[in-house]
């Protein structure tokens, strides 16, 4: 299955683990400081990419958040069924979705 999926920089392992299975696009990682580049910065058009980026991504963020005001998806499920879990979050899903439409 090829996906397309928006990551931060915390993913960054990502493109090793699952690069050849799917479309992965981070944003762009500022250049470290050194000794022949005092002062690191992004270029224009990286920055511009990095916007774009953050604008696709502020809807899933949200989207998470607003999951969470469903307190079962906040707290540890002690249920060893995989299941259930995904019960959880698809009953915390629906629910979001219904209440933002």
């Amino acid at each position: 299955m090829d996906y397309t999926v928006r990551a931060d920089l915390g993913f960054l392992g990502l493109v090793n683990d699952y690069g050849f299975k799917s479309d992965i696009r981070l944003p762009n990682k500022k250049p470290r400081k050194s000794k022949n580049n005092l002062s690191p910065e992004l270029t224009k058009q990286q920055k511009i990419e990095n916007r774009a980026h953050a604008q696709r991504r502020i809807f899933v963020e949200h989207s998470i958040g607003g999951m969470k005001h469903f307190h079962c998806l906040t707290h540890r499920i002690r249920s060893q069924s995989n299941v259930i879990m995904d019960q959880f979050f698809g009953l915390a899903a629906g629910l979001w979705n219904f209440n933002i439409s």
